[in-house]
């Protein structure tokens, strides 16, 4: 399905007036003002960051009796378990809350259910389990909001649960002795798009200031809390939370103490990246290289082992635990690509990928640790919902299956609800889901699917679009530019990276497949006197039409700064491109 282009409309007094008063390139102050950003003073406060913009975390709702309860619990030595999830989120935000309380003198350990066999969130089994090995404090990060069965199981095995969490709520709320959340029912905290990662800092930060006696931290405090921003950084970019208010505080922050002073076992992954060899971390510096390697380790079953990384002490066992989460990577790339490549060839067999409003594919024995990425990918490519099941291959267990929407709009987990008569269950948000499913309600499940997404892309008039901010000639893109856009940074979910348009592109050499598996695309491109390096990721399918384009193009991109061996240079990320209309005689 092709994508419609959508040029953002910009007040041009607005940003005339933007550029007098703060003196930023013309395309920087079109970037601006599309997002919202009409004075010089606004421009300010979105450009500079301050650790003083984070709010108290005494405000958010749920921390004083959490803080409470975990000031009496390293007082009294009694033992603590953090019960985390296994996404980069749920990995960061475990780390912190060990990382804080060993520190301060608790008796705590950790816990992730094994994303295979036990699947998300708490369960009863691994509780009772918990409750065996003498914890009297369960404390859930990144879950637990939904856990309602599990919280009466604890009040009745008198363990104590603090719920921290940052996902989506149903009507009744587990019956825990402390809740923090930034969306709690009847609370009125002003932003509630913290992840998993950065409710836990702040309840970090709580727990030193308690501990402290004061607002002003120790050292070694001071130290470790910044080590958790790094924390908070990675997961708040790994969860796709949008980048604005706090979270750019912590990513911003976050991601400058990850460069000058890592947590040791972070320190030897970055050796193994070759990202202590950069001169900035970027966003794109965690959710290209950082977050796929943790993720691959929740994905691969040893979530424990990533945790432990981001807790050890410096020593020969941090070099090891990178390099084999290093590896892990490697390994789930392998997987993902046979589960994507089983994925294309279903599709072109057996159904259509034009016509159908969605996509529901499956196969026996397709890692279910991989299939959330490759349905965001086959999301991506063919710009409607997909949803990737992995069947058991004794056919005895239920499938499993996981779905993305890509950049469709479509609104995933309605879709879902109107189809849950056909689910064992399900959960998600409007842009990811999950779900388990018998074998033999699938192919009713793919119609009612399909129907339920058709629904919103007529009711919503939904359809694939590009937002592009702005026009600008590709002579336009020089280091002075791309450094002022720079400092739009952290960019990321609710602050995109921008894409501009440029008309009148011809190649300047035919484009090529590039990367070892040639899934990748270089190309140079001209405009006028200006030529530039392109890079298309994950779209080597474009190259021979792209060479066999007679006329002049138009193209979407996203510029960035390239550096290799110490130099920079401005090259573009091709986002979609098009044949440049003829204009009538």
């Amino acid at each position: 399905m092709k994508r419609q282009w959508r040029i953002t409309p910009h007040d041009a007094p607005l940003v005339e007036q933007l550029i007098r008063t703060s003196g930023l390139a013309p395309v920087v102050a079109q970037l601006l003002v599309s997002r919202g950003v009409y004075s010089s003073d606004d421009a300010a406060a979105f450009l500079e960051t301050k650790l003083t913009n984070l709010r108290d975390p005494q405000e958010l709702p749920g921390i004083p009796e959490a803080t409470r309860l975990l000031l009496a619990a390293i007082e009294n030595q009694t033992p603590v378990v953090i019960y985390g999830d296994y996404d980069a989120d749920g990995m960061t935000a475990s780390a912190i809350m060990v990382n804080a309380l060993r520190l301060l003198g608790a008796d705590v350990s950790y816990y992730v259910p094994n994303r295979l066999e036990e699947g998300y969130g708490l369960n009863e089994e691994a509780i009772r389990t918990l409750q065996s090995r003498g914890k009297k404090i369960i404390v859930s990060v990144d879950c637990g909001i939904a856990s309602i069965a599990c919280a009466r199981l604890c009040r009745e095995l008198d363990l104590t649960l603090i719920v921290t969490d940052h996902h989506q709520m149903g009507d009744e709320l587990p019956d825990a002795a402390a809740i923090v959340h930034p969306r709690l029912p009847g609370t009125t905290y002003p932003f509630g798009e913290l992840c998993g990662a950065g409710v836990a800092f702040k309840l970090a930060w709580s727990l030193c200031q308690a501990k402290a006696g004061q607002k002003k931290v120790t050292p070694p405090m001071k130290r470790l809390l910044m080590q958790s921003l790094a924390l908070a950084a990675i997961g708040t970019i790994a969860d796709v939370v949008p980048l604005i208010d706090e979270n750019r505080v912590l990513v911003n922050h976050g991601l400058r103490t990850l460069q000058t002073d890592p947590l040791p076992g972070l320190a030897e992954l970055m050796k193994r990246t070759k990202l202590d060899q950069v001169s900035e971390l970027t966003t794109e510096s965690v959710s290209f290289t950082l977050a796929p390697r943790l993720n691959a380790a929740g994905r691969l079953g040893q979530a424990p082992l990533a945790i432990e990384l981001m807790t050890i002490e410096a020593g020969e066992r941090a070099g090891m635990l990178a390099e084999y989460i290093d590896g892990l990577n490697g390994t789930r790339d392998t997987l993902q690509r046979s589960v994507q490549l089983a994925a294309q060839k279903q599709l072109k067999e057996q159904f259509d990928a034009e016509s159908d409003a969605a996509l529901v594919l499956g196969g026996v024995g397709w890692h279910a640790g991989v299939i959330g990425v490759v349905a965001g990918r086959l999301a991506e490519q063919y710009a409607k919902p997909v949803i990737i099941l992995s069947l058991d291959q004794a056919g005895k267990a239920d499938a499993v299956g996981s779905g993305r929407v890509g950049g469709t709009g479509v609104n995933l987990f309605a879709a879902l609800q109107e189809c849950e008569n056909r689910l064992v269950r399900f959960g998600g948000h409007p842009a990811a889901g999950g779900l388990t499913i018998s074998e033999s309600e699938i192919e009713a499940f793919r119609g009612d699917f399909c129907e339920a997404v058709a629904r919103q892309w007529a009711e919503q008039e939904i359809e694939p679009t590009i937002q592009i901010d702005a026009e600008a000639p590709l002579g336009q893109l020089n280091l002075h530019i791309m450094k002022q856009i720079e400092t739009m940074a952290p960019f990321g979910a609710g602050n995109p990276r921008p894409i501009l348009m440029g008309r009148g592109v011809e190649l300047a050499e035919p484009a090529k497949k590039m990367g070892k598996s040639e899934r990748h695309l270089t190309v140079r491109l001209k405009q006028g006197d200006k030529v530039i390096r392109g890079v298309a990721f994950g779209a080597a399918d474009w190259c021979d039409p792209l060479n066999d384009c007679a006329g002049p193009l138009e193209i979407a991109y996203r510029p960035v700064i390239n550096e290799f061996r110490g130099y920079k240079s401005v090259e573009i990320h091709l986002v979609d491109w098009r044949e440049q209309a003829v204009a009538p005689a």
